[in-house]
Parts: structure tokens; C-alpha cells; sequence
């Protein structure tokens, strides 16, 4: 028994070592074919671990720093409901990228029906990679070689995230739940996409010359005119104009604000694409603006109301960030402090005094902080921007930012608009007049905070 169970064992030992031979002497599987976007990776370690960094970041922004940002302004009836809404923008949004965002985004088109592939590429990206197929561990996008693909396709999530997102705080307290989901999904792959395409990934915008390093036009811009179409369709809040409509608690805001501050940090110095020196002035600027513009609008605030507001010192931070995003990585940190300076009393007048003029009711200021403040921000770009800093800034100019602008201002406002149509005549769009005078939190998600 002893020399059998010898012999089975000498002989499993001999089938293991010849299948480990024929194994290793079997020609290798070639390697997939790259697609058109992709270049094969060369690791970039401290460039990888401060993109990785820095998609944390931005993710905060939104999860929990937006949620409680809007949260802290509406009233208590609709806490819950308006912090749910980033929520669900984060689970759609995400979903949507991974199926097809990234590649219409960032792919590179082939040729189409006639024309060339660098024709269609200015356009619209691909659809190569729907699902990340072809998407490995050792692929890289050729915009950034030393950053695995799966890392850049998280940080720019990040982004796809938090624009939808603000979108939210204009019809805040007044939407169904479904219809935001609907508009989500359909927004962020017919709208956020393509414009991050034209910008970022190769197509016409960022040809033109056109700059953008953060997100000046591609998210603020976009997302604050998408929140002003919301607001007009939708119509004023049940109310509005009439009684007082006031944040139930500033403290959240506060705190949802400070995280939006640090997030940011991410959003502007991660955007530099490694751990560099333009990550470095990026960051100084990002800090310099957010700091100036919430002095710039205390000090509007103090001589039309006599006192500074909490909420109107952090709405200045913010205005200054919005403002600084597009400039962020081109211009040095005098040009960073005057465009806070400005954007401070720019945004206050657009939250305030052309809201109160044109009597529209943006609920919390999606159009008044992220849409004047990124057209400030991105046509500043082309006065400040400096070569000392980054190279691109040659031949800025601020015709090509408000061209860019332009067409992003005409594709988001009529591909809103089209969509909140869609949404109107399938999921419906506004809760009735009995479920939003009882409060959103109740009538639409059945909790409440106590005491309501």
C-alpha cells in the first residue's frame, strides 16, 4: 500500500511538472489590441497615487460635502428629499459613465458616414469603450501615459458626478424624485459628455484653443445654465416671493461648504495630472480665490444689508472656487486673488439682484454661484493667463473663452430643455401642490426630521 500510494504520488508529481512545462514553452497570448485612445501604460507612481488622492477628494464634494451644502439652505420639510437627491445623482451618474459616458467623452472616433475619423473625433468621442470594454490593467489613456486608465476613468467620474449634481439647487424642493433620476441619466450622457468631449477629449473647443483646466465651462458653466432652464420650465416655488422661504439651518452649510473647500483642492490641483509643479500653483491659486471673493461679497453683502450672513460669506467661497476652476492651472496667484475679487460681487449680483429683477426662482443659486461664476472665471482666463505658468496659455485670448462659452451656453439651455420635455411627458417632473406644501421629505421619501 505504501509503494502505491509512492507510486501515484511520484506520477501526479510527474503530470503537474509536464503541464507546468507545456504551459511555459506555449506561445503567449498576444496582447489586446489597444484602442484608439489608448497608449500602454508607463507607470507614473506619485503621479498615480495623487490622481487616486484626489478622486477621493472630489468625490467628497459631492458625497457628503453638496448634499449638505443644499441641505443646510432649504427648509426643514425638505432636507431629507434635496440630500437624497445626491444621492441618487451619484448612483445614475455613475452607472451612465461606466456604460457609455467615459467613451463618448474621452474615446476617439473613428470615421463615420463619410467622414474622416478626425472630423467625427471633433464631435463626439467613441463608443469603443462602452461597458470599459477594453479598459486593463495595463492601459493608459494618451492623454495621461503614466496613470492606469481605470484611475482616470474614477477621477473624471468624479466630475460627471458632481455637475448633474448642481443642477439640483435650482429646482430644490419642487421635483419628483423619479423625474430627477430620468433627467440625470439622460443629461449626463447627452449633455455632460459631449461638451467634456469638445473641451477635454480632443474635440473642437480645446482645438480652438479654448481653456478650461477645471472645469470652468464644462461643469459651472454647464451645470448653471442647465439649473436656469430647470428653474424657468419648472416654474417658482409654491409661495415664492410671497412668504418667507429661509434655510432651516446654516450650520450644515457650513460644514458642507468646508468640504467643498478641501474637495476642491482635488478638483483644481488634481487636474495638473500628476504630482507636479503645476499641481503646486494650482492648489496656492484655488485657496487665494476662494479667500478673496468671500471678502469681495461680505463686503457687497454689508453695504446693501448692513450685516454679513454666514451663508453669504460661504456663498463668496464658493463663487471664488467656481471662479478660479477654470483658470486655475494658467494663470499665477496674483491673477488667482484679483479673479476672486471679482467674482465675489459678480455672483452676488447674479444670485440677488438680477434673480430678484427677473423674479426666477433659482432655489439655491445653481445658476446665480455656478453659472455667472464660471463665465467670469473662464473669460478671466484669457486676460490673466500666463506662460510662466503653463505653456498652453500662449495666444489666450478672451474671444476664444467666450466662443467656447457660446457654445456651450446654446447646447446645455436647448438640450435641457429637450430632456425636461422627455421627462415632463414620462416620469413627470413637479410634485402637486398638496405634496409640496406638506414637504418633500414626508410626501415623497416618507421620513422626516424630528419635530417637523
Amino acid at each position: 500500500m505504501v509503494r502505491l500510494r509512492s507510486g501515484l504520488a511520484w506520477g501526479f508529481t510527474l503530470l503537474i511538472t509536464a503541464l507546468a512545462t507545456a504551459a511555459s514553452a506555449a506561445p503567449a497570448a498576444p496582447a489586446p489590441a489597444l484602442l484608439a485612445h489608448q497608449v500602454p501604460l508607463e507607470l507614473d507612481g506619485a503621479g498615480t497615487a495623487w490622481l487616486a488622492t484626489s478622486t477621493a477628494l472630489v468625490l467628497l464634494m459631492t458625497l457628503p460635502g453638496l448634499a449638505l451644502f443644499y441641505g443646510g439652505m432649504v427648509r426643514r420639510k425638505n432636507v431629507i428629499a434635496t440630500i437624497t437627491q445626491s444621492v441618487g445623482v451619484f448612483a445614475v451618474a455613475t452607472l451612465v459613465w461606466f456604460i457609455a459616458g467615459y467613451t463618448i467623452a474621452f474615446g476617439k472616433a473613428g470615421a463615420l458616414a463619410g467622414y474622416d475619423a478626425d472630423t467625427v473625433n471633433q464631435v463626439i468621442g467613441s463608443f469603443d469603450a462602452i461597458f470599459l470594454n477594453g479598459v486593463g490593467m495595463e492601459t493608459a489613456h494618451s492623454l495621461l501615459p503614466g496613470i492606469p486608465e481605470f484611475v482616470w476613468i474614477s477621477f473624471q467620474l468624479t466630475f460627471a458626478i458632481i455637475t448633474p449634481a448642481l443642477v439640483t439647487g435650482a429646482f430644490a424642493e419642487r421635483l419628483k424624485y423619479s423625474g430627477l433620476l430620468l433627467f440625470t441619466a439622460l443629461w449626463s450622457l447627452l449633455i455632460y459628455a459631449p461638451i467634456a468631449h469638445w473641451v477635454w477629449g480632443g474635440g473642437f473647443l480645446g482645438s480652438a484653443g479654448v481653456l478650461d483646466f477645471a472645469g470652468g465651462a464644462v461643469v459651472h458653466v454647464n451645470s448653471g445654465v442647465a439649473g436656469l432652464v430647470c428653474a424657468l420650465f419648472l416654474g417658482p416655488r409654491k409661495g415664492y416671493g410671497v412668504e418667507p422661504i429661509t434655510a432651516h439651518n446654516p450650520v450644515l452649510t457650513m460644514i458642507g461648504a468646508s468640504l467643498l473647500l478641501v474637495g476642491w483642492i482635488g478638483f483644481n490641483a488634481g487636474s495638473a495630472g500628476g504630482a507636479n509643479a503645476l499641481a503646486g500653483v494650482a492648489l496656492i491659486n484655488t485657496i487665494l480665490a476662494a479667500a478673496a471673493a468671500s471678502i469681495s461679497w461680505k463686503i457687497i453683502e454689508v453695504m446693501e444689508k448692513k450685516k454679513p450672513s454666514l451663508i453669504g460669506v460661504l456663498s463668496g467661497i464658493v463663487a471664488g472656487l467656481v471662479a478660479i476652476t477654470p483658470a486655475a492651472g494658467f494663470v499665477d496667484p496674483k491673477g488667482a486673488v484679483l479673479i476672486g475679487l471679482i467674482a465675489g460681487p459678480a455672483c452676488y449680483a447674479a444670485s440677488v439682484w438680477i434673480k430678484k429683477l427677473l423674479r426666477y426662482d433659482d432655489s439655491l443659486d445653481a445658476f446665480g454661484i455656478h453659472g455667472a461664476g464660471g463665465l467670469v472665471g473662464a473669460l478671466l482666463t484669457g486676460v490673466f493667463a500666463s506662460t510662466a505658468i503653463n505653456s498652453l496659455s500662449d495666444g489666450a485670448t478672451v474671444m476664444n473663452q467666450a466662443i467656447g462659452l457660446g457654445w456651450t451656453i446654446a447646447y446645455s439651455a436647448v438640450g435641457t430643455f429637450v430632456i425636461l420635455l422627455i421627462c415632463k411627458f414620462t416620469t413627470g417632473l413637479r410634485v402637486s401642490a398638496a405634496g409640496e406644501e406638506e414637504g418633500l421629505d414626508t410626501h415623497l421619501h416618507g421620513e422626516a426630521l424630528e419635530g417637523v
